[in-house]
């Protein structure tokens, strides 16, 4: 059974050639070579061609891609995932705090990544697991995954057009005073740190906007429960973007939060809104607070 991935595309151009049509159909240059080099095909009403060959309108024209590997790193494991939603191009699920996205020196497994990458081989399906939308390991809530490399360019290519939409929900130390703010601070590799972060003039260009939902007390603690919209994804993002405002994540030691009420930082991502990569489609999933986020809002006194 041919278990690649596979794209019909009909032309509309006459006197087309197909390496422009594709270019047009947004499949890249590293695609390209991949399929010419590794397993891959293209055919135009069923017979082989290469990127040369004009193209008539109403040709029905058929993109094979190579099948994939893994890296040699990425260990298959079999776990549970909370699956939001799933069909051929994407994966959206809820992760759990305590769980990382990728493997590392520190957590090499139980990643996201791992299991995934076992779930796809229960599939039968040729591919790796491909982060669209990574969250840190005690972050909690929805994130994306692409199933395959081309579908894995599409999303990149909608996340740099600021096409997926990420909100996030969060408890802070101290009450925010304003009701709505963006952050516009860019943020860089701290020097004395390979993990830390920081805003510096020569970070990267980062902007974060944050509402605040509700002001309260915890053990007579002031705490806000703020929304936050990610414009940019860059590492760490909300929690530097909030500890450079004072007002750090509760549970967020490394940024200048404690753990004294959650034992990690009080971050979730509730929504995340994208166009389907193949279809244009809109769609919308949402992630409840989890229970330990719950219980201080549940518990808080005004």
């Amino acid at each position: 059974m041919d278990t690649r991935f596979k794209l019909r595309f009909m032309a509309n151009k006459k006197g087309q050639l197909l390496r422009e049509a594709l270019q047009e159909w947004r499949i890249s240059k590293r695609a390209l070579t991949a399929i010419k080099f590794d397993g891959g095909l293209l055919t135009v009403n069923g017979v082989e061609r290469n990127v040369r060959h004009v193209l008539d309108i109403g040709d029905c024209v058929e993109v094979t891609f190579p099948p994939e590997e893994r890296s040699d790193g990425l260990a298959i494991e079999n776990g549970d995932l909370t699956i939001v939603y799933e069909d051929d191009a994407i994966l959206v699920l809820d992760k759990s705090a305590h769980q990382s996205t990728i493997p590392s020196r520190e957590h090499p497994t139980n990643s996201i990544a791992n299991v995934v990458c076992g779930y796809f081989q229960q599939q039968g399906l040729a591919s790796t697991a491909h982060i669209v939308t990574r969250l840190d390991r005690d972050t909690s809530g929805l994130l994306c995954i692409a199933k395959h490399a081309h579908i894995h360019h599409l999303t990149g290519l909608a996340q740099r057009h600021g096409q997926i939409s990420r909100q996030y929900e969060a408890i802070v130390h101290g009450h925010v005073v304003q009701d709505v703010q963006s952050i516009v601070a860019p943020i860089g590799r701290k020097e004395t740190s390979i993990i830390e972060r920081e805003v510096r003039q020569d970070g990267q260009y980062a902007h974060t906007d944050v509402t605040v939902l509700k002001r309260f007390y915890f053990n007579n603690e002031p705490m806000t429960h703020i929304k936050l919209r990610l414009h940019t994804g860059r590492t760490h993002q909300i929690r530097v973007h909030m500890s450079y405002l004072g007002y750090p994540l509760i549970g967020d030691e490394l940024y200048g939060g404690n753990r004294q009420y959650i034992g990690r930082q009080a971050l979730h991502c509730v929504s995340l809104d994208m166009e389907h990569p193949l279809t244009n489609q809109t769609l919308k999933f949402s992630s409840l607070l989890t229970e330990d986020m719950q219980r201080l809002l549940n518990e808080s006194s005004a």
